[in-house]
């Protein structure tokens, strides 16, 4: 499939855009002190990239509930779904945090996929995360990690075409694919892949916090090639 001869729709997400504690469930903030202003508790410095991503969406929407609280980047089964601050809170505030945070985000998500898919167009999602440098005494070894299903050739050929296109504009950064994750783990894309077997691509983009201070213009220039790339496919 050329990419050039598909009608896209672009669809920009971010799962971890921020830390806030709504009012009900400040009560655990001083059991989650500092952690919840590092990575733990968000992706550091990915609202200036989403900021850049989301001047090329058709549909974007930014979570900025700290994940400490619930992971919206997870399954409902999912064992990680709330954390070690959160997993011991009552059945009826886990509820709250699912029926009134979890479910709206990821389906208002769906259902644009869905209603933009049935209009014959190819959704092209981008779900816009950072990672740490440093992990369990690991240093991550690349700057910006483009993640995607190697089972789905769509998915691989899109990333390796973005990744070409971005080569000489970005030389100074190392760019791999599924690297620091794979794409195949559980996550939002990953519930959308199965739901939408056909005219959806879902690539997560991750980005080192070593450059949070140049997010913006990395995002950008990513932004930019983005288009570029799937002309030229």
């Amino acid at each position: 499939m050329s990419f050039s001869e598909k009608q896209i729709k672009w669809v920009v997400t971010c799962e971890h855009g921020g830390h806030k504690i709504p009012h009900d469930f400040k009560y655990l903030l001083p059991a989650m002190g500092e952690a919840l202003t590092t990575h733990r508790g968000e992706d550091i410095g990915v609202k200036a990239a989403f900021n850049q991503f989301k001047a090329i969406s058709d549909f974007r929407i930014i979570n900025q509930i700290s994940r400490l609280l619930i992971e919206f980047n997870r399954s409902l089964h999912h064992p990680k779904l709330f954390s070690g601050f959160s997993r011991n809170i009552s059945p009826k505030e886990k509820k709250l945090l699912i029926d009134h945070y979890y479910l709206p985000y990821r389906n208002r998500i769906e259902k644009s996929v869905a209603e933009f898919i049935s209009n014959n167009y190819l959704v092209i999602h981008l779900s816009i995360h950072s990672f740490t440098p440093v992990l369990d005494g690991l240093e991550r070894t690349t700057d910006i990690g483009l993640l995607y299903d190697p089972k789905r050739e769509d998915e691989k050929r899109f990333c390796q075409l973005w990744k070409d296109r971005c080569k000489d504009e970005l030389h100074r950064y190392k760019m791999r694919m599924n690297y620091p994750y794979l794409g195949k783990a559980d996550g939002l894309v990953t519930s959308l892949r199965k739901k939408f077997k056909e005219h959806y691509l879902g690539i997560e983009v991750e980005l080192n916090q070593k450059h949070k201070e140049d997010f913006e213009r990395i995002s950008g220039v990513m932004a930019a090639c983005l288009r570029d790339a799937v002309v030229k496919s």
